[in-house]
């Protein structure tokens, strides 16, 4: 079986934010902005990887999705636990210092886990956790 992870799904509530985060906080590049308004449904994804993206999309979209579920969607996402993402470089330091200077607000500074990884976490204008680890 050749199975590849192509697309994973992130929420925002302002898509001009996310992209600002996404492509100037980041670096990654926009590959679709499909949608108007807050209705837009954003494809961005690491330079040079055409493969694997990340789809910024409204969480309430879905016409099934009640009016308890929405309320309870944007409390976790105000809480930031609705979406999160790994990433992962090989320069922990430099990524970290540049993602700060961009504006993110940072949760957790570089750091050695007790587990064997070197990591930090920002998160991102919906409040998605965003944790970046160091390769080695």
């Amino acid at each position: 079986m050749d199975i590849t992870i192509h697309t994973s799904f992130l929420p925002h509530d302002d898509p001009e934010e996310s992209l600002a985060f996404y492509r100037d906080v980041l670096g990654f590049e926009v590959r679709s902005d499909v949608g108007q308004g807050k209705m837009r449904w954003i494809t961005v994804g690491p330079v040079g990887q055409p493969s694997t993206s990340i789809l910024l999309a409204p969480p309430v979209a879905d016409p099934g999705v009640t009016e308890d579920e929405r309320r309870t969607i944007a409390e976790m996402m105000a809480k930031g636990t609705y979406g999160w993402i790994l990433l992962a470089t090989r320069d922990l330091d430099g990524t970290f210092g540049q993602v700060r200077a961009g504006g993110a607000e940072v949760v957790q500074e570089p750091t050695e886990q007790p587990y064997g990884i070197r990591d930090c976490a920002f998160r991102d204008p919906a409040g998605n956790l965003v944790r970046i680890q160091e390769l080695r």
